[in-house]
């Protein structure tokens, strides 16, 4: 058997899952689907310590978000602390039709936010969790062309931006990396794809 000493990537493929050391029960499935919505989808001890719980949510992509619990544990909404190599928030991604519903949902409970923030290529709210978790919705601005993902929306729209000199990419940058992206993604028949009067 020969060894590779070559010193290679270990590719990902993606989030697999988030785990998050909550509370008691009720104060992990009441916030997790009672206030985000997250299907509550399996429940088992947890393998590594037999007097916590843990709890899976389904974040709407199908992957998940884990909580271990143990009814020992009170919420206690003091903020995470936030230094070198602390977690300083978790972003989850909605729709612009939940987004604008977000700040009056959140008054109803009585939880403090920041209110919707302009990130350019996205809108963001922030709060925090039961337990003093930064949690970020985040919502795009641009919806990707067939066959791309926002992530190829993102790159393009980063060399435009530095191309042009502009501080942060904005909605002018992503219109101009969708138009790109569908040219170099879709044929024509036309020889001349420029924009043109049309009236």
């Amino acid at each position: 058997m020969t060894r590779n000493t070559e010193i290679r990537k270990i590719q990902t493929q993606g989030v697999h899952h988030i785990t998050l050391i909550g509370a008691d029960r009720k104060t992990s499935i009441d916030f997790w689907e009672g206030v985000l919505g997250m299907p509550f989808i399996f429940d088992q001890p947890n393998l590594d310590n037999p007097d916590d719980g843990h709890l899976y949510f389904d974040p709407g992509d199908g992957r998940l978000i884990t909580i271990f619990t143990n009814e020992n544990r009170k919420a206690a909404a003091n903020p995470v602390p936030e230094d070198t190599g602390s977690l300083h928030h978790l972003a989850l991604n909605v729709s612009q039709a939940t987004f604008w519903q977000v700040a009056g949902r959140l008054d109803a409970r009585g939880v403090s936010h920041s209110g919707p923030v302009d990130r350019g290529f996205m809108d963001s709210i922030y709060f925090r969790d039961p337990l003093g978790l930064r949690i970020e919705l985040a919502s795009y601005r641009f919806e990707p062309p067939e066959g791309c993902r926002h992530s190829d929306v993102m790159i393009e729209a980063h060399k435009i931006r530095v191309a042009r000199g502009d501080h942060n990419i904005d909605r002018e940058h992503l219109a101009d990396a969708i138009e790109l992206l569908v040219e170099r993604r879709q044929g024509s028949l036309s020889g001349d794809r420029s924009a043109r009067k049309g009236y």
